[in-house]
């Protein structure tokens, strides 16, 4: 859980400073977001939170 939510502020934040350096527009950001929100709802949801776990993982053991 504790992971979830620290990657959720990280991909926030990258979008707001996308957002922010107008690298990003509001409807591409909008689409990005709701990405996210229906990929959650699917059956890819299990190994999407599979693979960032294994991605955490690796980082922390270098």
């Amino acid at each position: 859980m504790a992971v979830t939510v620290s990657l959720v502020f990280l991909f926030g934040l990258v979008l707001f400073f996308l957002l922010r350096s107008k690298s990003l527009g509001y409807g591409a950001a909008f689409i990005a977001v709701m990405f996210g929100f229906y990929l959650a709802s699917t059956g890819a949801a299990g190994p999407v939170n599979q693979l960032s776990a294994a991605v955490v993982d690796a980082i922390r053991n270098l």
